[in-house]
């Protein structure tokens, strides 16, 4: 099938007129007329979700019995060391691994932190540090002590 155009004299009276240019400012270039629309993004955000989805999380591993009890085990020695630190001893030093969920997609990753521990809140299962930061109880992977300080 072959289209044909017909011809038309709709625009007659201006298509062969002169390209206006205004006597008042300068012409722009058409590197300065693109660089108008060079901001321009149809799909704002499209990089940026493109990207996270490419982001890759760890899972969390779920302990087997023997790795909850070493857990237990380590906690009761850093509240051993809590108790002792009222006796003069120096605030217990531990390098704790964790799982760190991530806040906008299934999973997160490991993480591992070393610090003084000063407080233990069991109702709200967590682990203070000297610095202030917290460890969710329920994310422990590991717990390593230095054996000097407990």
């Amino acid at each position: 099938m072959t289209v044909k155009f017909e011809p038309t004299d709709k625009y007659d009276d201006i298509i062969n007129l002169p390209h206006h240019q205004s006597k008042t400012r300068p012409h722009m270039s058409l590197c300065d007329r693109a660089a108008q629309f060079g901001s321009f993004a149809a799909l704002t955000g499209h990089k940026e979700a493109v990207a996270e989805e490419g982001r890759f999380t760890d899972s969390r591993v779920e302990l087997d019995e023997t790795e909850k009890a070493g857990l237990d085990r380590g906690l009761q020695t850093i509240r051993e060391a809590l108790y002792q630190v009222q006796l003069g001893r120096e605030l217990p030093l531990v390098c704790i691994t964790f799982f760190q969920p991530d806040e906008y997609k299934d999973g997160g990753r490991y993480e591992k932190i070393s610090g003084r521990v000063v407080k233990i809140r069991d109702f709200e299962r967590r682990i203070v540090l000297e610095d202030g930061r917290e460890i969710d109880m329920d994310q422990i992977r590991s717990i390593d002590a230095e054996e000097k300080s407990i």
